[in-house]
Parts: C-alpha cells; sequence; structure tokens
C-alpha cells in the first residue's frame, strides 16, 4: 500500500485476547490484540495457516504501474508516491489476512494493555534494526508519532487525534495514552504507526517530496529507480525479522520491479507480450473479452477468479454536496433513478456484478429489512433529524428492466426535481436561471463506457453532465483540494468498522485539505453514529450501530450506488506457485514464489 496506517477496526469491550478472563482493572502483557474475542495464533504459533513456511526464495517478479511518480516519501500530501515505496517501512504491528481484525508483534516484542483500553505499551524487539545497522529504539516510534501527526498527511493527525500522551518508559518501551471517551480500537491503531528512523530524518525536509530512497527496517529495500518508468526493490538479505513467525512463507521475491505505463490499454498489451508477470483485473468488458489469447489458450498465462470473502464496502458516483447543485437530498436520490445498473450490468459488465446496497456490503454490518431490537432503539433517538424513510422502507437502488427503456425511473426523477424547484425551460432543467450542469472527474479512461449511459439519461431530464478525465497527478491534486462535482470513489470496509469512518464522514475530515470525506458529509448525526460505532461494547453493538450508520447515510443518496464481486480476477504468466490455503480476506500475494521448473518452461531464470 502507497498510504500505510489506513487498515480498519471495529470496537469491543470485550477480550484483551489472552487465555482467560481479563479482571476489571487488570492488565495484561500479550503477543497479539484483537477486537473480539482471543487471536487466532496463540503465543507459541510458528507460521501463518495460509503461507509455505519452505516456500524457496529468489528471482524477479513484475508489476505495473500507471501515471508516474516524482516521490518516495507516502507519508504526506505533497507528491505522487512510487509504487512500493511503503515497502521498506514497517510498524509495530502487523495484521493477517484470515482474521476479521487481529494484529501480532512486528518491531514489537510485546503489548501491554489494561482492560479499558485506556492505554497500550509496546516493548519493541531487541533485534530489530534499520537497514543501516543501528537498532530501532523508542526514540524512533515517539519520532515518528509526533512527525506524522505534524507533519505528515491529514490523515495522520484525525487518526492519532484521541492520543492525549506518548512517552518513552526505557530504551525499548513506548506508552500512548488515551482520551476522548470510549474507543477500544486505539491499541490497534498505534501497532499500525509506521516506524521512521529519527537519526536519519533529522536534518531533511520531511513534508518535500523527495526521489532519495528513504532510510527503512523492512524487508526490501529500493535498489534502482528510473524517474516515472520503474521501480525496483530488492529483498533484504540479511533483514532482522526475517525468521519471525509471522513473516515466515512471505517476501518470498529476491527482486520486485514496478514498471510505469502511460495508461491501462498500454499496460494490458504490455502484460500480454510478456512485459511484466500479474495483474488483477478491475475491468469486466477486459475479463470478458481481452484474454481471448493464444498465451492463455495454451496455458502460458494463467486466467483465474479466486475467490474472497471481503466486505466489498460501497463504490458509486460520488456527490460532491460543497456544491450548491447537490446539496438537496431529493436533486442527489433523483440522479439516482438515472443510472440504468441492470442494463450496463447486462450490456457492458456481461453479467458480472451484483448491485450494491449498502456501505458494509456483503457482511453482517449491512443494514437490511426494517429496523429493529438495538438499531431501532439507536435510531428513534434521531427521529425527525433522518429521513423518514429510514423507519419506513428498506433501502433499495432503483431498478429497471435492463431493456434500456428506464422511462419510468425518469419519471419518478423528474417528480423529484420539480419538488426542489427544477424545471424543464426549452429542453434545459433550470432553476433560478441557471442550467442544471455538472462534470463528472475521472482518472480512469474505463470508467467513460460506464458514465455515457448515464449522462444520456440525465440529459433526457434536461441535465447536461459532462466527462472530464485528467491524469493521476491532476485528479488527486483536484481530490485533495475538493475541486470536483461528482468522482468515481470506492469507500472499502472491513468486518471491523472503527476510527476510519470519521475519516469517510465526519465533519472535521469534509473541511480538512486531503481528508477522506470527499463527500463533504457534515451531519451532526452521522457523527454521533459514527462515535457510537467506535464505542461499541460488544459485536452484537457494534452490529446494530454499523447498521444504523449504515441506513442513515444510504438514505441520504450520497452516492449513486454502483456493484461489486466476490473474486479477485487474476491473470498471470504461468511461473509462479502458491500455499495450498488462500486466506479469507485478501489474496496472499506475498506468500507466492517462482516455481523454478515453471519459469524456466517460459525461458525465465527463477533466480
Amino acid at each position: 500500500m502507497s498510504r500505510p496506517a489506513l487498515a480498519v477496526a471495529f470496537t469491543a469491550l470485550a477480550a484483551l485476547l489472552v487465555s482467560g478472563q481479563a479482571l476489571a482493572g487488570e492488565t495484561r502483557t500479550v503477543h497479539a490484540l484483537a477486537m473480539h474475542g482471543q487471536p487466532k495464533y496463540g503465543p507459541d504459533f510458528t507460521q501463518l495457516d495460509y503461507v509455505n513456511p519452505e516456500a524457496p526464495k529468489g528471482g524477479t517478479v513484475r508489476f505495473a504501474a500507471i501515471g508516474t511518480f516524482d516521490s518516495f516519501n507516502p507519508f504526506i500530501l505533497k507528491g505522487e508516491p512510487a509504487a512500493g515505496a511503503g515497502s521498506p517501512f514497517e510498524t509495530l504491528l502487523v495484521g493477517t489476512a484470515d482474521e476479521a481484525f487481529s494484529e501480532y508483534g512486528l518491531i514489537a516484542e510485546s503489548i501491554e494493555v489494561p482492560d479499558d483500553r485506556s492505554w497500550v505499551a509496546f516493548t519493541l524487539r531487541p533485534e530489530a534494526r534499520w537497514h543501516d545497522g543501528q537498532p530501532i529504539t523508542a526514540d524512533d516510534v515517539i519520532f515518528s508519532f509526533n512527525l506524522l501527526k505534524e507533519k505528515g498527511h491529514p490523515f495522520y493527525r484525525a487518526y492519532y487525534a484521541n492520543v492525549t500522551a506518548v512517552e518513552k518508559l526505557d530504551e525499548r518501551k513506548v506508552k500512548f495514552t488515551f482520551g476522548g471517551g470510549v474507543n477500544r480500537e486505539l491499541p490497534l491503531i498505534m501497532g499500525q504507526l509506521p516506524i521512521l528512523p529519527k537519526h536519519y530524518w533529522q536534518g531533511r525536509d520531511f513534508e518535500k517530496a523527495t526521489l532519495e530512497p528513504p532510510l527503512g527496517s523492512g524487508p526490501y529495500r529500493i535498489e534502482s529507480f528510473e524517474a516515472g518508468r520503474n521501480v525496483v526493490l530488492k529483498r533484504v538479505p540479511d533483514y532482522w525479522g526475517k525468521d519471525l513467525p509471522i513473516n515466515r512463507g512471505q517476501n518470498n521475491w529476491d527482486t520486485i520491479r514496478y514498471e510505469y505505463f502511460g495508461d491501462d490499454t498500454v499496460a494490458l498489451e504490455a502484460f500480454k507480450s510478456g512485459e511484466f508477470d500479474f495483474r488483477q483485473e478491475s475491468n469486466s468488458k477486459l475479463w470478458a473479452t481481452a484474454y481471448d489469447v493464444p498465451q492463455v489458450r495454451d496455458g502460458r498465462i494463467v486466467k483465474e477468479l479466486i475467490p474472497n470473502e471481503l466486505p466489498t464496502g460501497m463504490q458509486g458516483f460520488a456527490f460532491n454536496t460543497r456544491r450548491k447543485l447537490f446539496q438537496d437530498r431529493r436533486v442527489r436520490q433523483a440522479l439516482g433513478y438515472a443510472f440504468d445498473f441492470e442494463w450496463s450490468n447486462k450490456t457492458l459488465f456481461y453479467g458480472q456484478y451484483t448491485r450494491t446496497a449498502s456501505y458494509f456490503s456483503n457482511s453482517e454490518l449491512a443494514s437490511r429489512d426494517l429496523p429493529q431490537g438495538e438499531e431501532l432503539a439507536i435510531l428513534e433517538k434521531y427521529r425527525g433529524r433522518v429521513p423518514d424513510e429510514v423507519f419506513t422502507t428498506a433501502f433499495e437502488p432503483p431498478v429497471t428492466d435492463g431493456s434500456g427503456n428506464n422511462r419510468a425511473n425518469l419519471k419518478q426523477a423528474a417528480e423529484l426535481l420539480k419538488q426542489s424547484g427544477w424545471a424543464v425551460e426549452g429542453g434545459k432543467l433550470v432553476k433560478d436561471g441557471q442550467p442544471f450542469e455538472f462534470e463528472i472527474l475521472l482518472d480512469n479512461p474505463a470508467f467513460e463506457r460506464v458514465a455515457q449511459p448515464f449522462i444520456a439519461n440525465l440529459e433526457r431530464l434536461g441535465i447536461a453532465a459532462h466527462i472530464r478525465s485528467v491524469d493521476t497527478s491532476q485528479y488527486q491534486n483536484r481530490m485533495d483540494a475538493f475541486d470536483y462535482d461528482m468522482v468515481v470513489e470506492s469507500f472499502g470496509q472491513s468486518l471491523s468498522p472503527g476510527n476510519e469512518q470519521r475519516d469517510f464522514w465526519g465533519q472535521v475530515s469534509a473541511d480538512t485539505t486531503g481528508g477522506r470525506n470527499i463527500i463533504g458529509i457534515k451531519d451532526p448525526v452521522v457523527d454521533e453514529l459514527i462515535d457510537l460505532v467506535i464505542a461499541a461494547p460488544d459485536r452484537e453493538a457494534l452490529v446494530a450501530r454499523t447498521r444504523a450508520l449504515d441506513r442513515v447515510l444510504l438514505w441520504g443518496h450520497y452516492v449513486v450506488p454502483h456493484w461489486h464481486i466476490q473474486a479477485f480476477r487474476v491473470v498471470h504468466w504461468d511461473m509462479f506457485a502458491r500455499p495450498a490455503v488462500q486466506p479469507k480476506y485478501g489474496l496472499g500475494l506475498d506468500t507466492w514464489w517462482i516455481d523454478a521448473a515453471k519459469a524456466a518452461a517460459l525461458g525465465r531464470a527463477a533466480n
């Protein structure tokens, strides 16, 4: 990931992840933390279930990256981070891909935490080292926390907002103290803290984009690069953590190479000609049509669906409610009627997708039917402050017969627009003398074929929508400044929602440059529901509170929902081997290795 610490977590009052029950007020020292129940792997575990501990090391794997880069610092707002820029860096704890949300010691060898999780202390491994051989110390941890919060991406200020104190207990022990109410996720959030070398960054400008590869401690370091063309990472042969149980069977390639391409069309052809080795396909049309080639038919390229159990979150056309045009909920709802998913799925997507009807889709956290029980009790407190439909109607996106005749839905859209003061004059939708006109900002031309039929339906309502496709750098700059009308956005979720919901939907994030509240939601009810999710005392309460939040967001009509699929669409040259067990919540690519015989059959050296 180019931006570390973006993992998510749900809150729970139970269990401190130790054998037996924690007594009130008791403090335990543990090897791992989870948000619910106990961790899957005990203190004496030797490997994760989804790895091959005997996987051979060696070889080069090549991936594609799109666009360009101008920085190896992935922790700041400025610059376009290079692919793989986060690889040299490590965190105190690290998660697994077969648990909802557990973290195990990486740089930290142990975790001390009270049963109310009002603070956490990490003891660092004495063998943990930077790539220059210097030890990782408590001073590095404190320096990293302060540096990221003061000079890092705005995300960190929000993520660490409830840390009231950080103190050095000894050379290898650091304590974080929390405030701001119940937030039992915070010890795990601090476990995600990227640790940076104090001795390296002192005297350097952290806020400046740089093409000087920084010092790290992880299994890979940046070996070489050509600006805007490629980045080469090399496995560190004397990496300090290579024998840790949490790392066993992973980081198997000697070299990782990212080749940059101007756009995905060029990258696809480069893949088929053998210029890189692995591709995860996101485009349904390409998946259905682009791989009917000799390399696939004769088995040199493997095309496969790898199922997963990941929550799919929400993707959609997202409104920028900072724009006056989209501040009326009825207007946003009306535009939702203009998107014909059934036709698009049949005609554009080859029937591969399911319509998304929740921000927490494909999980028990998704709202369904009508609210009842604890969820209803929560929502009752906000009756009159949330749409009436929250109580009366189960949310479902508009449906068509897939024929392309969307007249019935457009009629409903026209009525909603009329109610909100818009009228058709000379074929154009007008209010207060101003036409209804807006721009859909894209950074992926593949979405143009999705947006065009949507635009055509909007035109039938008298609305003039235009597509503007820009490169990744322009797109990021405009996103950071909230300079857009509508974008295609994905809001990824996990089985354990927590602090990140503030960044997605909270009022503070809406006013923070570079924040992830791209919709611009500023609703005190949403803020209160987020706080309830974060403070949930158990799994049952978490489910009820998340469903309540989901329902309020859905009936706010902040996005026109898109679709999802519960499998990774993967194509790769037949040179890899992988463990027998597939993790439920991830692709597990870090556990794959190069099969020497297969590589030789393709004419490639495995080492």
